[in-house]
């Protein structure tokens, strides 16, 4: 197995390796055969897409190829690049990391799931349910893939609690012979074997031990196969519910926040799209996926006294939410209404929160301290120190947001994205509701083999410039296409949350693709049921909006020069 493993690693940086240097020059023919500046755009943003999709290099040194290449061929000037890499949308993610990170430093994610599973009780499918809940809500704040990481340890405990390290070691063996190697050569994300979850934590006071009863079926020859079906509907969930819980928030998933980036950057007027309106449209989408999404896979597989540290970070955690709901709602004043129009965003909430985290006390401050002489000196730690904010805190993702950005800027600014849009004629005919539907199945099943954030980055000026060809709200098809990237439950390379249930070795391929193909159906129709319903009043779907106007007929002045050179390149044929 070692020398397979070995094998297969070595492949895979050969692999690397020819993509790495034969992409850049079997895209070269794209600048000859596209006028100058669309077509070094276009080559860049292929280039980048191949290198995201193949991850022939990591993935946020990917994204500071703009930087470089750019200038260097004449797209973008350096000093219109760089921007995009500090955007006002960077600065709000990267406080919802922060803040995720103080989260996680003090357990507050367990205790959230461990209140839920002692709500909702033992009967595996109230347990499922509680699980997909759970992984839903730290997924609205959290990164998908954070959330899959830190529930698995504590469905794993309770699994074992159920039935026993016996059950549980009989079927992963089993699984990882029919998986030789599978993990080394899919590059899949690991967690721990050894799940001591329920038996680590600090205050030993708040488990108490007690047997857990669960029904399971008279007939004990099935008894094996009921354990092993419950077992793999507990992991397969987890994932699933991260995927979806993530599209329910602005700052839930990346590709959320590089809608709202590109909509800012093709359409500077659009003000629709902020974290309380994108709240009221997805989080019902949310809701009612998540139910039925529970209720296939119960189907398919059978069926707190916190510590100061702790509330005062949920007591952060929740002001934050608060102040990013509550800042313009749009049908009422919000508190922004008090400063200056314009200057205070959702960033500017989320760093101001955050900040807090690195010098409000860890612990209880003690008022003896400043009369009692002989007191101790010893520090009282802030809740969050910054090298533990460097530890935790992916900040590859900020520059991924911003290559994206500068991406969306380079095809605004060199007209590839006019181009592009000059060229979707036939889709002029389809009717914007069979659009939407193509668009989500187009995009969900690209992005079963492509990140989510490479997909949407790629998608999103193709959308903006096909919704201003049929006249339509752009967001109309903007939104469906960006929560479409969410949508992949197929294969364990689809997402990080995947690979991780995958990487456990208790689920096969062909679990992900029965189970993930229904819940991708499902959440392609419900997408569409919710664009073409209350989406409409929420965003004023209805309407062509002036902002998207202004936009149109920047296009219709550029329209002429791209159909004068596509004609002049036909006659050259």
């Amino acid at each position: 197995m070692a020398a397979v493993g070995a094998l297969a690693k070595k492949v895979w940086s050969i692999r690397r390796f020819l993509v790495l240097l034969f992409t850049p020059l079997v895209l070269l023919p794209i600048i000859i055969s596209l006028p100058p500046k669309e077509g070094k755009c276009l080559y860049v943003i292929l280039v980048m897409a191949v290198y995201w999709c193949t991850e022939a290099l990591p993935l946020a040194v990917t994204a500071l190829l703009p930087i470089t290449l750019f200038p260097f061929l004449g797209i973008l000037p350096s000093n219109k690049v760089c921007p995009q890499y500090f955007l006002d949308t960077n600065f709000l993610f990267l406080s919802g990391l922060i803040m995720a990170s103080a989260i996680e430093e003090w357990n507050l994610h367990r205790r959230i799931a461990l209140k839920v599973l002692m709500l909702v009780g033992v009967q595996p499918a109230r347990l499922i349910l509680g699980m997909m809940l759970t992984t839903s809500f730290l997924s609205m704040w959290l990164s998908n893939t954070a959330s899959t990481a830190m529930m698995l340890p504590i469905a794993n405990a309770i699994l074992k609690s159920l039935f026993g390290d016996k059950a549980a070691s009989k079927d992963l063996n089993r699984e990882n012979e029919e998986n030789p190697a599978s993990l080394q050569q899919n590059k899949l994300y690991t967690v721990p074997t050894e799940l001591q979850f329920l038996a680590s934590t600090e205050d030993k006071d708040l488990m108490e031990e007690k047997e857990v009863v669960i029904e399971v079926p008279m007939d004990l020859k099935k008894e094996d196969e009921y354990r092993a079906n419950i077992w793999k509907g507990f992991l397969i969930s987890i994932p699933y519910a991260a995927s979806i819980g993530g599209t329910a928030t602005l700052t839930g998933t990346a590709p959320n926040l590089i809608l709202l980036g590109q909509l800012k950057s093709f359409f500077p007027g659009c003000d629709v799209v902020n974290f309380g309106s994108w709240f009221v449209f997805a989080f019902p989408l949310m809701l009612l996926f998540l139910f039925l999404g529970w209720l296939w896979i119960s189907f398919l597989y059978g069926g707190i006294n916190l510590r100061f540290a702790e509330r005062a970070v949920l007591f952060l955690f929740c002001f934050f939410a608060i102040l990013l709901f509550s800042r313009d709602p749009k049908f009422i004043p919000g508190w922004a209404s008090l400063f200056t129009p314009g200057f205070v965003s959702d960033a500017v909430t989320g760093v101001a929160i955050v900040t807090i985290l690195f010098f409000f006390p860890s612990q209880r401050p003690s008022c003896k301290w400043w009369f009692d002489l002989k007191a101790s000196n010893t520090e009282n730690p802030p809740l969050l120190s910054w090298r533990r904010a460097q530890e935790t805190v992916p900040w590859n993702i900020i520059l991924l947001l911003g290559g994206g950005f500068a991406m969306a800027k380079g095809c605004e600014e060199s007209g590839l994205s006019v181009w592009i849009g000059g060229h979707l004629h036939p889709l002029e005919n389809v009717p914007p509701a069979v659009a939407v539907v193509l668009i989500t199945i187009v995009i969900a099943l690209f992005t079963e083999f492509a990140s989510n954030t490479a997909t949407i980055i790629i998608f999103l000026p193709i959308l903006a410039e096909l919704a201003i060809r049929l006249k339509v709200n752009p967001l109309y098809l903007m939104i469906p296409g960006t929560i479409g990237c969410s949508y992949a439950f197929m294969l364990p390379v689809s997402t990080p949350p995947n690979s991780i249930a995958f990487s456990s070795g208790h689920l096969m391929v062909k679990d992900m693709a029965r189970t993930g193909l229904l819940m991708n159906l499902m959440g392609v129709l419900l997408l569409s049921l919710a664009i073409n319903t209350w989406a409409k009043s929420i965003f004023q779907l209805d309407t062509f909006p002036a902002w998207a106007n202004i936009h149109g007929e920047n296009i219709t002045s550029l329209l002429p020069d791209v159909k004068n050179v596509t004609l002049s390149s036909l006659n050259k044929i």
